[in-house]
Protein backbone atom coordinates (compact mmCIF):
# COMPACT_ATOMS: atom_id res chain seq x y z
CA UNK A 1 0.00 0.00 0.00
CA UNK A 2 1.25 3.48 -0.87
CA UNK A 3 1.47 5.53 2.32
CA UNK A 4 2.44 8.99 3.44
CA UNK A 5 3.83 10.25 0.15
CA UNK A 6 4.94 13.86 0.03
CA UNK A 7 4.26 16.21 -2.86
CA UNK A 8 7.95 16.01 -3.81
CA UNK A 9 7.82 12.20 -3.87
CA UNK A 10 4.74 12.24 -6.09
CA UNK A 11 6.49 14.63 -8.48
CA UNK A 12 9.54 12.36 -8.52
CA UNK A 13 7.39 9.32 -9.36
CA UNK A 14 5.51 11.24 -12.01
CA UNK A 15 8.78 12.28 -13.66
CA UNK A 16 10.12 8.72 -13.50
CA UNK A 17 6.95 7.47 -15.21
CA UNK A 18 7.25 10.10 -17.94
CA UNK A 19 3.91 11.68 -17.10
CA UNK A 20 2.78 14.93 -18.66
CA UNK A 21 -0.55 15.38 -16.85
CA UNK A 22 -1.97 14.39 -13.46
CA UNK A 23 -5.74 14.35 -13.06
CA UNK A 24 -7.32 15.61 -9.85
CA UNK A 25 -10.39 13.34 -9.59
CA UNK A 26 -13.60 13.85 -7.66
CA UNK A 27 -17.12 12.43 -7.70
CA UNK A 28 -20.07 14.78 -7.53
CA UNK A 29 -23.55 14.66 -6.09
CA UNK A 30 -24.65 13.27 -9.45
CA UNK A 31 -22.34 10.24 -9.08
CA UNK A 32 -20.25 11.06 -12.15
CA UNK A 33 -16.46 11.19 -12.00
CA UNK A 34 -14.97 14.52 -13.05
CA UNK A 35 -11.45 15.95 -13.07
CA UNK A 36 -9.14 18.86 -13.61
CA UNK A 37 -5.53 18.14 -14.59
CA UNK A 38 -2.19 19.70 -13.78
CA UNK A 39 0.92 19.51 -15.92
CA UNK A 40 4.07 18.52 -14.10
CA UNK A 41 5.11 22.15 -14.27
CA UNK A 42 3.78 23.51 -10.99
CA UNK A 43 2.35 20.16 -9.82
CA UNK A 44 4.14 20.27 -6.47
CA UNK A 45 2.67 23.69 -5.69
CA UNK A 46 -0.81 22.71 -6.86
CA UNK A 47 -0.70 19.69 -4.58
CA UNK A 48 -0.19 22.04 -1.64
CA UNK A 49 -2.56 24.83 -2.67
CA UNK A 50 -5.02 22.88 -4.78
CA UNK A 51 -6.74 23.67 -8.07
CA UNK A 52 -9.63 26.11 -8.03
CA UNK A 53 -13.17 24.93 -8.68
CA UNK A 54 -16.39 26.91 -8.78
CA UNK A 55 -18.74 26.17 -5.89
CA UNK A 56 -21.45 25.63 -8.53
CA UNK A 57 -20.11 22.22 -9.57
CA UNK A 58 -21.74 20.44 -6.64
CA UNK A 59 -25.10 21.79 -7.79
CA UNK A 60 -24.61 20.32 -11.27
CA UNK A 61 -26.65 17.25 -12.18
CA UNK A 62 -25.69 14.43 -14.55
CA UNK A 63 -27.21 16.35 -17.47
CA UNK A 64 -24.89 19.29 -16.72
CA UNK A 65 -27.85 21.36 -15.59
CA UNK A 66 -27.00 23.74 -12.75
CA UNK A 67 -29.55 23.66 -9.94
CA UNK A 68 -30.57 26.70 -7.89
CA UNK A 69 -28.86 25.73 -4.62
CA UNK A 70 -28.12 28.57 -2.21
CA UNK A 71 -24.40 29.35 -2.08
CA UNK A 72 -23.64 27.25 -5.18
CA UNK A 73 -23.95 29.76 -7.99
CA UNK A 74 -21.49 31.79 -10.08
CA UNK A 75 -19.81 33.46 -7.10
CA UNK A 76 -17.36 31.54 -4.92
CA UNK A 77 -14.66 28.93 -5.14
CA UNK A 78 -13.26 25.90 -3.37
CA UNK A 79 -9.93 24.13 -3.80
CA UNK A 80 -9.35 20.59 -5.06
CA UNK A 81 -6.45 19.39 -2.92
CA UNK A 82 -5.18 15.90 -3.81
CA UNK A 83 -4.35 13.16 -1.35
CA UNK A 84 -0.79 12.12 -2.28
CA UNK A 85 -1.38 8.60 -0.97
CA UNK A 86 -3.88 8.03 -3.81
CA UNK A 87 -1.40 8.78 -6.60
CA UNK A 88 -1.51 6.31 -9.50
CA UNK A 89 -0.16 6.17 -13.03
CA UNK A 90 -3.08 5.46 -15.39
CA UNK A 91 -2.13 2.60 -17.75
CA UNK A 92 -4.97 3.38 -20.18
CA UNK A 93 -4.19 7.11 -20.51
CA UNK A 94 -0.73 7.75 -22.00
CA UNK A 95 1.45 10.11 -19.99
CA UNK A 96 -1.23 10.59 -17.35
CA UNK A 97 -1.58 9.97 -13.64
CA UNK A 98 -4.36 10.64 -11.13
CA UNK A 99 -5.07 11.45 -7.50
CA UNK A 100 -8.31 11.64 -5.53
CA UNK A 101 -9.01 15.01 -3.95
CA UNK A 102 -10.44 16.63 -0.87
CA UNK A 103 -12.60 19.70 -1.43
CA UNK A 104 -11.46 22.51 0.85
CA UNK A 105 -12.73 26.01 1.52
CA UNK A 106 -10.47 29.01 0.98
CA UNK A 107 -9.80 28.78 4.73
CA UNK A 108 -8.32 25.29 4.10
CA UNK A 109 -11.20 23.56 5.92
CA UNK A 110 -13.25 20.66 4.54
CA UNK A 111 -16.02 22.10 2.38
CA UNK A 112 -19.45 21.22 3.83
CA UNK A 113 -20.37 19.66 0.49
CA UNK A 114 -17.26 17.42 0.32
CA UNK A 115 -18.48 13.82 0.07
CA UNK A 116 -15.04 12.38 0.81
CA UNK A 117 -14.96 14.41 4.04
CA UNK A 118 -18.37 12.94 4.92
CA UNK A 119 -16.97 9.41 4.69
CA UNK A 120 -13.97 10.46 6.77
CA UNK A 121 -16.33 11.78 9.48
CA UNK A 122 -18.25 8.51 9.55
CA UNK A 123 -15.02 6.50 9.69
CA UNK A 124 -13.87 8.68 12.61
CA UNK A 125 -17.12 7.93 14.45
CA UNK A 126 -16.42 4.22 14.05
CA UNK A 127 -12.85 4.76 15.24
CA UNK A 128 -14.23 6.25 18.45
CA UNK A 129 -15.74 2.81 19.05
CA UNK A 130 -12.38 1.18 18.33
CA UNK A 131 -13.48 -0.13 14.93
CA UNK A 132 -13.08 0.35 11.21
CA UNK A 133 -15.20 -0.84 8.30
CA UNK A 134 -13.66 -3.03 5.64
CA UNK A 135 -15.36 -2.75 2.26
CA UNK A 136 -15.17 -4.64 -1.02
CA UNK A 137 -16.92 -3.75 -4.27
CA UNK A 138 -18.21 -6.14 -6.91
CA UNK A 139 -18.83 -4.23 -10.15
CA UNK A 140 -21.10 -5.49 -12.90
CA UNK A 141 -20.83 -3.74 -16.25
CA UNK A 142 -21.83 -4.12 -19.89
CA UNK A 143 -19.27 -4.25 -22.68
CA UNK A 144 -20.55 -3.04 -26.04
CA UNK A 145 -19.62 -1.69 -29.45
CA UNK A 146 -21.31 1.41 -30.82
CA UNK A 147 -22.68 0.54 -34.26
CA UNK A 148 -24.76 3.02 -36.26
CA UNK A 149 -25.50 4.95 -33.09
CA UNK A 150 -26.67 1.90 -31.12
CA UNK A 151 -24.89 0.11 -28.29
CA UNK A 152 -24.51 -3.55 -29.27
CA UNK A 153 -23.29 -6.05 -26.63
CA UNK A 154 -20.08 -7.89 -27.50
CA UNK A 155 -21.69 -11.29 -26.96
CA UNK A 156 -25.02 -13.03 -26.49
CA UNK A 157 -23.71 -15.88 -24.36
CA UNK A 158 -25.10 -17.60 -21.30
CA UNK A 159 -24.43 -16.74 -17.66
CA UNK A 160 -20.86 -17.72 -16.62
CA UNK A 161 -20.31 -19.00 -20.15
CA UNK A 162 -16.76 -19.59 -21.35
CA UNK A 163 -18.00 -18.35 -24.73
CA UNK A 164 -18.66 -15.00 -23.07
CA UNK A 165 -15.22 -15.10 -21.47
CA UNK A 166 -13.58 -15.80 -24.82
CA UNK A 167 -15.46 -12.95 -26.51
CA UNK A 168 -13.95 -10.46 -24.05
CA UNK A 169 -10.67 -12.14 -23.15
CA UNK A 170 -8.37 -9.50 -24.69
CA UNK A 171 -10.26 -6.70 -22.97
CA UNK A 172 -10.35 -8.51 -19.61
CA UNK A 173 -6.64 -9.35 -19.78
CA UNK A 174 -5.85 -5.67 -20.34
CA UNK A 175 -8.24 -4.70 -17.52
CA UNK A 176 -6.60 -7.05 -15.02
CA UNK A 177 -3.18 -5.74 -16.02
CA UNK A 178 -4.28 -2.11 -15.72
CA UNK A 179 -5.82 -2.63 -12.29
CA UNK A 180 -2.73 -4.48 -11.07
CA UNK A 181 -0.52 -1.62 -12.23
CA UNK A 182 -2.56 0.65 -9.94
CA UNK A 183 -2.15 -1.72 -6.96
CA UNK A 184 -5.80 -2.79 -7.17
CA UNK A 185 -5.79 -6.60 -7.19
CA UNK A 186 -8.64 -8.24 -9.06
CA UNK A 187 -9.96 -11.19 -7.05
CA UNK A 188 -12.62 -12.70 -9.33
CA UNK A 189 -13.92 -12.26 -12.85
CA UNK A 190 -16.69 -13.89 -14.86
CA UNK A 191 -19.06 -13.26 -17.73
CA UNK A 192 -22.40 -12.54 -16.09
CA UNK A 193 -26.06 -13.12 -16.99
CA UNK A 194 -26.66 -10.27 -19.42
CA UNK A 195 -25.40 -10.10 -22.98
CA UNK A 196 -21.98 -8.47 -22.91
CA UNK A 197 -22.15 -8.32 -19.11
CA UNK A 198 -18.99 -8.74 -17.02
CA UNK A 199 -18.43 -8.86 -13.27
CA UNK A 200 -15.25 -8.21 -11.32
CA UNK A 201 -14.51 -8.10 -7.61
CA UNK A 202 -11.54 -6.26 -6.18
CA UNK A 203 -9.73 -6.49 -2.87
CA UNK A 204 -11.40 -5.44 0.40
CA UNK A 205 -9.98 -2.24 1.87
CA UNK A 206 -10.65 0.15 4.76
CA UNK A 207 -13.67 2.29 3.88
CA UNK A 208 -11.94 5.43 2.56
CA UNK A 209 -9.40 3.58 0.46
CA UNK A 210 -12.15 1.30 -0.86
CA UNK A 211 -14.21 4.29 -2.03
CA UNK A 212 -11.13 5.93 -3.59
CA UNK A 213 -10.27 2.74 -5.45
CA UNK A 214 -13.88 2.28 -6.57
CA UNK A 215 -13.55 5.52 -8.55
CA UNK A 216 -10.26 4.30 -10.03
CA UNK A 217 -11.89 0.97 -10.93
CA UNK A 218 -14.78 2.71 -12.68
CA UNK A 219 -12.36 4.90 -14.62
CA UNK A 220 -10.23 1.90 -15.57
CA UNK A 221 -13.17 -0.21 -16.75
CA UNK A 222 -14.21 2.56 -19.11
CA UNK A 223 -10.70 3.67 -20.10
CA UNK A 224 -9.51 0.21 -21.12
CA UNK A 225 -12.68 -0.23 -23.19
CA UNK A 226 -12.18 3.11 -24.95
CA UNK A 227 -8.61 2.06 -25.84
CA UNK A 228 -10.14 -0.85 -27.76
CA UNK A 229 -12.88 1.07 -29.49
CA UNK A 230 -15.49 -0.35 -27.11
CA UNK A 231 -17.90 1.17 -24.64
CA UNK A 232 -18.15 -0.08 -21.05
CA UNK A 233 -21.23 0.95 -19.09
CA UNK A 234 -21.82 0.54 -15.38
CA UNK A 235 -25.31 2.05 -15.71
CA UNK A 236 -27.81 0.18 -13.50
CA UNK A 237 -29.98 -0.80 -16.48
CA UNK A 238 -27.96 -0.31 -19.66
CA UNK A 239 -30.65 -1.80 -21.92
CA UNK A 240 -34.35 -1.60 -20.96
CA UNK A 241 -34.91 -5.33 -21.55
CA UNK A 242 -31.48 -6.55 -20.43
CA UNK A 243 -29.92 -7.54 -17.13
CA UNK A 244 -29.12 -4.88 -14.56
CA UNK A 245 -25.68 -3.84 -13.32
CA UNK A 246 -25.23 -3.69 -9.57
CA UNK A 247 -22.32 -2.73 -7.37
CA UNK A 248 -22.51 -5.21 -4.51
CA UNK A 249 -20.92 -3.70 -1.41
CA UNK A 250 -19.42 -6.24 0.99
CA UNK A 251 -18.69 -4.91 4.47
CA UNK A 252 -17.40 -6.11 7.83
CA UNK A 253 -16.43 -4.44 11.11
CA UNK A 254 -12.87 -4.85 12.38
CA UNK A 255 -11.23 -4.11 15.72
CA UNK A 256 -8.59 -1.38 15.65
CA UNK A 257 -6.54 -2.80 18.52
CA UNK A 258 -6.85 -6.54 18.14
CA UNK A 259 -7.27 -6.70 14.38
CA UNK A 260 -10.16 -9.16 14.68
CA UNK A 261 -13.31 -9.26 12.61
CA UNK A 262 -16.15 -8.18 14.88
CA UNK A 263 -18.69 -9.78 12.55
CA UNK A 264 -17.16 -13.21 13.16
CA UNK A 265 -18.19 -15.46 16.04
CA UNK A 266 -16.90 -19.04 15.69
CA UNK A 267 -19.36 -20.23 18.35
CA UNK A 268 -22.45 -18.99 16.50
CA UNK A 269 -24.22 -21.50 14.21
CA UNK A 270 -23.80 -19.18 11.22
CA UNK A 271 -20.49 -17.67 12.49
CA UNK A 272 -22.22 -14.23 12.60
CA UNK A 273 -21.69 -12.27 15.82
CA UNK A 274 -24.24 -10.48 17.98
CA UNK A 275 -22.48 -7.19 17.21
CA UNK A 276 -22.69 -7.94 13.51
CA UNK A 277 -26.43 -8.54 13.84
CA UNK A 278 -26.84 -5.21 15.62
CA UNK A 279 -24.91 -3.37 12.91
CA UNK A 280 -26.97 -5.16 10.23
CA UNK A 281 -30.19 -4.21 12.05
CA UNK A 282 -29.26 -0.55 11.75
CA UNK A 283 -28.55 -0.87 8.03
CA UNK A 284 -31.84 -2.72 7.52
CA UNK A 285 -33.84 -0.09 9.43
CA UNK A 286 -32.39 2.72 7.32
CA UNK A 287 -32.30 0.81 4.04
CA UNK A 288 -35.10 2.75 2.27
CA UNK A 289 -33.27 6.05 2.86
CA UNK A 290 -29.91 4.45 2.17
CA UNK A 291 -31.22 3.53 -1.29
CA UNK A 292 -31.28 7.26 -1.97
CA UNK A 293 -27.48 7.23 -1.56
CA UNK A 294 -26.51 3.76 -2.82
CA UNK A 295 -28.97 3.40 -5.73
CA UNK A 296 -29.69 7.05 -6.44
CA UNK A 297 -30.36 7.43 -10.16
CA UNK A 298 -33.54 7.32 -12.21
CA UNK A 299 -32.13 4.24 -13.96
CA UNK A 300 -31.53 2.43 -10.62
CA UNK A 301 -35.17 1.52 -10.12
CA UNK A 302 -35.47 -0.40 -13.35
CA UNK A 303 -32.94 -2.75 -11.75
CA UNK A 304 -34.27 -3.04 -8.18
CA UNK A 305 -37.34 -5.13 -8.94
CA UNK A 306 -38.50 -8.48 -7.53
CA UNK A 307 -36.97 -11.70 -8.87
CA UNK A 308 -34.00 -9.99 -10.50
CA UNK A 309 -31.59 -10.79 -7.63
CA UNK A 310 -31.20 -7.11 -6.81
CA UNK A 311 -32.89 -7.12 -3.38
CA UNK A 312 -36.27 -5.43 -3.67
CA UNK A 313 -37.69 -6.00 -0.15
CA UNK A 314 -36.60 -5.04 3.38
CA UNK A 315 -35.10 -8.30 4.62
CA UNK A 316 -31.87 -10.17 5.17
CA UNK A 317 -30.94 -13.81 4.79
CA UNK A 318 -28.21 -16.43 4.57
CA UNK A 319 -26.99 -16.77 0.97
CA UNK A 320 -30.33 -15.32 -0.13
CA UNK A 321 -29.66 -13.44 -3.36
CA UNK A 322 -33.14 -11.94 -3.36
CA UNK A 323 -32.42 -10.22 -0.03
CA UNK A 324 -30.85 -6.74 -0.24
CA UNK A 325 -28.68 -7.72 2.75
CA UNK A 326 -27.13 -11.13 2.21
CA UNK A 327 -25.02 -12.97 4.76
CA UNK A 328 -22.65 -15.05 2.63
CA UNK A 329 -21.45 -18.41 3.88
CA UNK A 330 -17.81 -18.32 4.98
CA UNK A 331 -15.01 -20.09 3.13
CA UNK A 332 -13.15 -23.06 4.62
CA UNK A 333 -9.93 -22.08 6.30
CA UNK A 334 -10.75 -18.36 5.91
CA UNK A 335 -13.75 -18.16 8.19
CA UNK A 336 -12.89 -14.94 9.98
CA UNK A 337 -11.55 -13.17 6.91
CA UNK A 338 -14.68 -13.97 4.90
CA UNK A 339 -17.35 -13.10 7.49
CA UNK A 340 -19.15 -10.15 5.94
CA UNK A 341 -22.51 -8.81 4.78
CA UNK A 342 -23.36 -7.93 1.19
CA UNK A 343 -25.51 -4.93 0.26
CA UNK A 344 -27.10 -5.73 -3.10
CA UNK A 345 -29.35 -2.66 -3.45
CA UNK A 346 -26.50 -0.49 -4.76
CA UNK A 347 -25.09 0.46 -8.15
CA UNK A 348 -22.38 2.51 -9.82
CA UNK A 349 -24.55 5.59 -10.32
CA UNK A 350 -23.81 6.29 -6.66
CA UNK A 351 -21.07 8.42 -5.20
CA UNK A 352 -19.18 5.70 -3.26
CA UNK A 353 -18.22 8.10 -0.46
CA UNK A 354 -21.90 8.80 0.16
CA UNK A 355 -22.99 5.17 -0.14
CA UNK A 356 -20.35 3.84 2.26
CA UNK A 357 -20.65 6.81 4.61
CA UNK A 358 -24.41 6.29 4.76
CA UNK A 359 -23.87 2.59 5.39
CA UNK A 360 -21.65 3.41 8.38
CA UNK A 361 -24.14 5.97 9.73
CA UNK A 362 -26.94 3.39 9.54
CA UNK A 363 -24.88 0.64 11.16
CA UNK A 364 -23.72 2.97 13.92
CA UNK A 365 -27.33 3.78 14.71
CA UNK A 366 -27.94 0.07 15.13
CA UNK A 367 -24.97 -0.21 17.51
CA UNK A 368 -25.88 2.89 19.51
CA UNK A 369 -29.51 1.84 19.96
CA UNK A 370 -28.81 -1.88 20.40
CA UNK A 371 -31.16 -2.84 17.57
CA UNK A 372 -31.98 -6.47 16.83
CA UNK A 373 -32.75 -7.65 13.30
CA UNK A 374 -35.82 -9.72 12.44
CA UNK A 375 -35.45 -13.41 11.73
CA UNK A 376 -33.47 -14.08 8.56
CA UNK A 377 -35.51 -14.78 5.46
CA UNK A 378 -34.46 -17.95 3.69
CA UNK A 379 -36.91 -17.82 0.76
CA UNK A 380 -37.57 -15.43 -2.11
CA UNK A 381 -39.70 -12.67 -0.49
CA UNK A 382 -41.75 -12.37 -3.68
CA UNK A 383 -43.12 -15.89 -3.02
CA UNK A 384 -44.64 -14.80 0.32
CA UNK A 385 -48.23 -13.50 0.14
CA UNK A 386 -48.39 -9.74 0.47
CA UNK A 387 -50.49 -9.84 3.66
CA UNK A 388 -47.95 -12.12 5.34
CA UNK A 389 -45.06 -9.93 4.21
CA UNK A 390 -46.79 -6.95 5.80
CA UNK A 391 -47.26 -8.80 9.09
CA UNK A 392 -43.59 -9.75 9.09
CA UNK A 393 -42.43 -6.21 8.29
CA UNK A 394 -41.09 -7.21 4.88
CA UNK A 395 -41.85 -4.20 2.75
CA UNK A 396 -41.01 -3.14 -0.75
CA UNK A 397 -37.99 -0.90 -1.07
CA UNK A 398 -38.51 2.34 -3.00
CA UNK A 399 -39.72 1.67 -6.53
CA UNK A 400 -38.60 4.98 -8.05
CA UNK A 401 -35.80 7.47 -7.64
CA UNK A 402 -38.30 9.95 -6.22
CA UNK A 403 -39.44 7.48 -3.52
CA UNK A 404 -35.83 6.76 -2.56
CA UNK A 405 -35.00 10.46 -2.24
CA UNK A 406 -38.17 11.04 -0.21
CA UNK A 407 -37.14 8.18 2.10
CA UNK A 408 -33.68 9.70 2.48
CA UNK A 409 -35.08 13.11 3.34
CA UNK A 410 -37.42 11.51 5.89
CA UNK A 411 -34.54 9.70 7.63
CA UNK A 412 -33.15 12.01 10.38
CA UNK A 413 -30.16 9.77 11.09
CA UNK A 414 -28.89 9.88 7.51
CA UNK A 415 -29.77 13.54 7.02
CA UNK A 416 -28.02 14.60 10.23
CA UNK A 417 -24.96 12.56 9.27
CA UNK A 418 -24.76 14.25 5.85
CA UNK A 419 -25.13 17.73 7.26
CA UNK A 420 -27.42 20.46 6.00
CA UNK A 421 -25.32 21.74 3.07
CA UNK A 422 -24.47 18.34 1.61
CA UNK A 423 -27.98 16.97 2.12
CA UNK A 424 -29.66 20.01 0.57
CA UNK A 425 -27.43 20.12 -2.50
CA UNK A 426 -27.57 16.37 -3.00
CA UNK A 427 -31.37 16.22 -2.93
CA UNK A 428 -31.63 19.17 -5.29
CA UNK A 429 -29.30 17.56 -7.83
CA UNK A 430 -30.89 14.13 -7.73
CA UNK A 431 -34.46 15.43 -7.74
CA UNK A 432 -33.73 17.48 -10.83
CA UNK A 433 -32.71 14.25 -12.56
CA UNK A 434 -36.07 12.72 -11.63
CA UNK A 435 -37.83 15.71 -13.15
CA UNK A 436 -35.82 15.40 -16.36
CA UNK A 437 -36.01 11.64 -16.90
CA UNK A 438 -39.57 11.03 -15.75
CA UNK A 439 -40.72 13.16 -18.67
CA UNK A 440 -38.59 11.30 -21.22
CA UNK A 441 -38.68 7.97 -23.03
CA UNK A 442 -36.51 4.83 -22.85
CA UNK A 443 -34.04 6.15 -25.41
CA UNK A 444 -33.55 9.41 -23.50
CA UNK A 445 -32.99 7.44 -20.28
CA UNK A 446 -30.48 5.09 -21.91
CA UNK A 447 -28.56 7.89 -23.59
CA UNK A 448 -28.48 9.79 -20.31
CA UNK A 449 -26.99 6.91 -18.32
CA UNK A 450 -25.07 4.55 -20.60
CA UNK A 451 -21.96 6.68 -21.09
CA UNK A 452 -21.97 8.53 -17.75
CA UNK A 453 -21.67 5.60 -15.36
Amino acid sequence: MISELSAAQVLERANEAGLRLVRFLWCGNDGTVRAKASSLEGLEGRMRSGIGLTVAMQAMNSLDQLQPVEGMGPVGEIRLVPDPDTFRTLPYAPGTGAMLVDQLTLEAQPAPVDQRAFLKRMADRLAERGAWLEVGFENEFALAAEIDGAYVPVDSSLCFSTIGMSASEDYVDALVKALGAQEIPLEQYYAELGHGQQEISTAHRPALRAADEQLLVRETIRGVAADRGLVASLAPKPWPEGAGNGVHIHFSLWDVEGGRNRFHDPSAPDRFSAEGRTFLAGVLEHLPGLCGLAAPSFNSYHRIVPRYWAGAFTCWGHDNREAPLRLPSVFWGMEEATSNVELKAADASCNPYLAVGGLIAAGLDGLERGLEPPEPLEVDPATIPEAERELRGIRRLPTTQREALDALEADPVLMDALGEVLARSYLAVRRSEWDAYSGGDDEFEQRGHFLKY
